[in-house]
């Protein structure tokens, strides 16, 4: 049996395009991101990050001035579907941006767990996505949540339809 020859990787100019892309998509063509604030802040394929700031109206206790967990749980799965999406892009990294879109269209949640171990308290927040296992149809992520100074407010787990 011969070995399938490694596929030849994107240009530095498509892969380019293709970053430019993904953050275009993540930040604002999913418009609920855009109403949180969400902001693309990394896309490296062992860890995506997604960063937003506290704003008055993502309080989810008055009194306390705490972030929503509703909030909370968008921004875990949001970064766990970025991380899946990064995977994608890396494991047919000769795809062009055009292919690798028509792959993400089929990106689905199909489970997701949120536990809530801080009190969202904080300037900033950043997400963190990470592979645990991309198969043929569905990846599995991990996603950690911490503030400006990286106290973990929450971690989650979620398993993406991919195929």
């Amino acid at each position: 049996m011969t070995p399938t020859p490694p596929q030849a990787r994107r240009s530095s100019e498509e892969q380019s395009r293709l970053e430019a892309t993904l953050r275009d998509v993540f930040e604002h063509k999913l418009c609920f991101n855009e109403l949180l604030g969400f902001k693309v802040e990394s896309l490296d394929p062992a860890a995506p990050q997604i960063s937003f700031a506290m704003r008055q109206d993502l309080i989810g206790h008055f009194l306390h001035g705490r972030l929503h967990g509703g909030a909370i749980a968008t921004v875990l799965d949001t970064v766990g579907g970025l991380a899946a999406t990064v995977a994608i892009a890396e494991k047919f990294s000769g795809e062009t941006t055009e292919q690798v879109g028509h792959r993400f269209g089929r990106i689905g949640t199909i489970d997701l767990r949120t536990d809530y171990l801080h009190q969202g308290i904080g300037k900033k927040f950043t997400a963190t996505g990470r592979v645990t296992r991309l198969g043929g149809r569905i990846a599995s992520v991990q996603m950690t949540l911490e503030n400006e100074t990286g106290q973990l407010i929450a971690t989650g787990c979620a398993s993406y339809v991919i195929s």
